[in-house]
């Protein structure tokens, strides 16, 4: 199923150009009337899907929502899976980092190998939220 945002080989390198320009595109439909700092996210799903979010805002400030709760939900609503790339990008299209809650939604969904563009390049989220909290902390 590819929900209508693109699909990849599988196996294929992770292409950051393609990842960026999807991520710059849903951007654009952000909502973002009090902030105006609109935010794209998309995904490169384990099994090629690509799955894009955008930052929606809200008059009561503390129930936004991030471009990348938007990308988990449709990694989820399309079929689930484990995300290997992520890029956000911001108005410009210049690719930022995740805020703290957002890493913790990717790594939960990713995992310390799903690796995020941040303005220095692409870096493993084992480095982005290094000693992460996931499901084998509450087993213990």
């Amino acid at each position: 199923m590819s929900a209508g945002f693109g699909f990849t080989s599988a196996a294929a390198p992770v292409d950051w150009d393609a990842l960026t320009r999807y991520a710059t595109e849903v951007m654009g439909r952000a909502y973002a009337p009090y902030s105006s700092y609109r935010v794209g996210a998309a995904g490169l799903v384990d099994d090629g899907r690509v799955v894009l979010g955008c930052n929606v805002e809200n008059a009561a400030y503390g129930v936004a929502l991030c471009a990348e709760c938007g990308m988990i939900s449709a990694l989820h609503s399309t079929g689930g899976g484990r995300l290997r790339a992520v890029v956000c990008v911001d108005g410009q299209g210049q690719s930022i980092m995740p805020c703290g809650r957002c890493r913790q939604l990717i790594w939960e969904h990713g995992g310390a190998e799903c690796q995020v563009l941040t303005p220095r390049g692409p870096v493993a989220m084992s480095e982005v939220l290094p000693d992460a909290f996931d499901e084998t902390d509450l087993q213990q």
